[in-house]
């Protein structure tokens, strides 16, 4: 094949070509990581120090932007690793964090490929960061046998107990070949307890504290950014000041009890039992229907001999059929014969429950949700006097420790359950306790000891009240004594 040559005016085009992509490239904005974050997020991220880091935060610090630029930084900078970002659920995590990672690409021209489903961004050196969710300890398999430069779990004190088991069984082992670094970054819960918690009190880890007041980009008075004006405004429209728990958590960043912010008193002290009391139960099935999240089965049982209402069983079922569903509401009614089961019919939840009752030949009630900050009301209630029991490991025990009000759209008249938690449990719970009949329960009077000053004081008060009873016959009959006599008579001879 013979070749055609190449002209004089070609080879001057392409030179030219390369000369001004050589040009492009000298004039396009370099990302650098030092330049795009502020000093906090700079030592948090690139100090020096142990592979395990810590950050306890107040709201719009700018944690999940520092999490973006380094991941950015690390991919850019470090060819063929991964890195990975995780919160409670990939929705979760594009919601925060997609946003910023596409907006730092594109302010820096940084060339990577975006893929929109997977969430991941792939940069020419064939390095790659994922964004991804791990809401129950079923999810955190999947990440068991990466191999990672860097991790940060988002939103820490969100998680549920199997945060342990994620970071000591899957993260750590992944950091292993490159040792790399795991960063934990959240807000304080409203009860200082868990693992994030744990790990922000301890000498092991890089434990790092900032707010939205080292953020230059929320509070720099010489550009008119002026915070502590606009955390002013807020505590008057909410009417509180500084000291209220709450504020405290999300503006300073303190670990501070704030039972207040929770929307189930649960108190281990009070709630947890070991073991049932013997008696015959009757038990109430809950079952809350999820669509991107579990599906939940609550088997409550109270008794006619105490007022108590135990949560026996919970059942959490991600990502199942309709058909295992129905499987196993049947192997637990089964179990327990309950006198009612009450389904979530909301949404998608009312062709499940036509489809189950239809199918499968089982009857399932709507539960009530019209109501559903009254029956809260009315279960707190009994959770404080300790009537309503669970195990403190329970599903059920540790959700209630994270579930809050959203104090942003709540009002006086009309409270909201903050998104930033949801359960799946707690619906399923609360479904079956609005059906348990506990409180009909009538305690039995105690007999006392023959002899005692008690017994005598109760023989004493039984005759007054027959003698009132009696007083109050005659009265209402208009009976004289006479009257009374011969009355007497006639019953004895009936007798």
């Amino acid at each position: 094949m013979v070749k055609k040559p190449i002209s004089k005016q070609a080879i001057l085009d392409e030179l030219r070509r390369r000369q001004e992509k050589v040009l492009e490239e000298a004039t396009r904005p370099v990302f650098v990581f030092q330049e795009h974050c502020f000093d906090k997020q700079t030592e948090f991220f690139k100090g020096e120090g142990p592979r395990f880091r810590c950050v306890v935060a107040s709201r719009r610090a700018g944690k999940t932007v520092g999490i973006a630029a380094d991941m950015i930084d690390t991919c850019r900078t470090e060819p063929n690793v991964r890195c990975l970002y995780i919160t409670l659920s990939k929705r979760n995590a594009k919601n925060i964090i997609w946003g910023d990672l596409q907006r730092i690409v594109e302010d820096y021209e940084i060339e990577c490929k975006a893929n929109e489903v997977e969430l991941t961004l792939t940069f020419p050196n064939g390095s790659k960061l994922h964004i991804e969710g791990a809401k129950d300890k079923s999810e955190i398999e999947k990440y068991r046998g990466w191999k990672l430069r860097k991790c940060y779990i988002d939103e820490a004190q969100s998680f549920r107990s199997y945060i342990k088991d994620l970071v000591d069984d899957i993260i750590a082992p992944a950091l292993r070949d490159l040792r790399g670094e795991l960063y934990l970054t959240g807000t304080p819960g409203p009860i200082p307890t868990g693992y994030y918690y744990d790990c922000s009190q301890s000498t092991t880890w890089k434990n790092h504290h900032w707010t939205a007041f080292d953020n230059p980009y929320m509070h720099n008075p010489a550009e008119g950014l002026d915070l502590e004006e606009t955390l002013a405004e807020e505590r008057e429209l909410r009417g509180i000041d500084e000291s209220d728990p709450s504020y405290r958590r999300e503006t300073f960043g303190e670990w501070i009890e704030d039972q207040d912010s929770l929307v189930f008193k649960y108190n281990e002290g009070v709630n947890h039992y070991e073991e049932i009391p013997e008696g015959d139960y009757t038990y109430i099935m809950g079952v809350d229907v999820g669509y991107d999240d579990a599906d939940a089965i609550a088997i409550l049982g109270y008794s006619a001999k105490h007022n108590q209402v135990y949560l026996v069983e919970e059942y959490l079922m991600a990502k199942k059929t309709i058909s295992q569903l129905a499987d196993m509401i049947i192997e637990l009614d089964i179990k327990y014969n309950c006198v009612k089961k009450v389904i979530d019919s909301g949404g998608l939840g009312k062709k499940i429950q036509e489809e189950i009752m239809q199918r499968y030949g089982i009857t399932l009630e709507a539960a009530e949700k019209q109501r559903k900050i009254e029956f809260i009301e009315l279960m707190n209630a009994d959770l404080r006097k300790g009537v309503v029991k669970a195990k403190k490991d329970s599903a059920f025990a540790e959700d209630c420790r994270l579930i809050q009000w959203d104090r942003d759209k709540s009002s006086p008249d009309k409270r909201v359950i903050s998104s930033i938690y949801h359960s799946d449990i707690a619906d399923a719970v609360l479904y079956g306790y609005r059906e348990a009949r506990h409180y009909l329960y009538k305690p039995t009077p105690a007999k006392h000891k023959i002899g005692t000053n008690a017994y005598m004081e109760e023989l004493e008060a039984i005759e007054a009240e027959k003698m009132e009873n009696a007083k109050n016959k005659h009265e209402l009959l208009d009976l004289d004594e006479d009257d009374i006599i011969e009355l007497e008579s006639m019953m004895d001879e009936i007798l």
